[in-house]
């Protein structure tokens, strides 16, 4: 049975603009990796509306799960959690339970919260909620989409919460061999393996060390047996 799928829509003018670097995709591809979820996609959109509402809608019905990072913070442009609620054609409205995590939150940091904290208390209808143990702010789900914040130590924290709700498939083990040659030299028997294995991910990604060409030679799948048999050939093929 096949793993489960998944895309992720990064959001944000800053990401576009080159001001903030993206670390999210990074660290959820390894967790889905680990957790035999398939990450199919990567979409970064800016902070607008109707490009947030198609993106979600279009990668909720290509994929199994879809993760957001970004805009769902307390100012004008976190406009997020409204976006993700108009895709879904469902209300969105402060809501009790997560007011309830903000005004303890604040309460203990002495600080008031205000109209623009309270912002991050907007759930759509229907939607569960995505634990926040760093900043207390909520993420949540809805239907297949888990919306969840940009700020990377929060992103992971949610990522952490979530994944034990998710039902994953075959972890995905990876092999690498190193040769020191080009991928000119290495195309042709590369992809008589990779039609030997259809079922493995088979990729090359070159490098260069010392006025030097070489390759990394990087066999993914979810077969260790498969997997430990190509390697055979692959080190029998290029063996100097």
């Amino acid at each position: 049975m096949p793993n489960p799928t998944a895309a992720m829509l990064v959001i944000g003018d800053e990401i576009l603009s080159g001001r903030t670097r993206d670390s999210n995709m990074h660290h959820l591809a390894n967790e889905f990796t680990r957790h035999g979820i398939d990450l199919k996609e990567v979409r970064v959109v800016s902070d607008d509306r109707d490009a947030i509402v198609a993106a979600v809608q279009a990668l909720s019905a290509a994929f199994d799960h879809v993760v957001t990072s970004g805009g769902i913070g307390p100012t004008h442009d976190d406009i997020t959690a409204p976006c993700v609620a108009a895709a879904f054609g469902v209300p969105i409205t402060v809501r009790d339970d997560a007011r309830a995590l903000l005004q303890a939150h604040y309460d203990r940091s002495g600080q008031e919260l205000n109209e623009a904290r309270l912002r991050m208390a907007r759930i759509p209808d229907g939607a569960t909620l995505i634990d926040n143990p760093v900043s207390t702010a909520p993420g949540f789900t809805l239907n297949n989409v888990h919306v969840m914040a940009g700020v990377p130590s929060v992103f992971q924290a949610m990522v952490a919460s979530l994944m034990p709700t998710l039902t994953g498939g075959a972890p995905v083990l990876s092999q690498t061999l190193r040769v020191m040659r080009g991928e000119g030299d290495v195309a042709q028997p590369l992809a008589e393996l990779a039609d030997a294995f259809p079922e493995l991910q088979i990729g090359s990604y070159p490098f260069q060390k010392d006025g030097a060409f070489g390759t990394n030679l990087v066999v993914r799948g979810s077969d260790a047996a498969q997997l430990d048999d190509a390697m055979t050939r692959l080190n029998a093929l290029f063996a100097d």
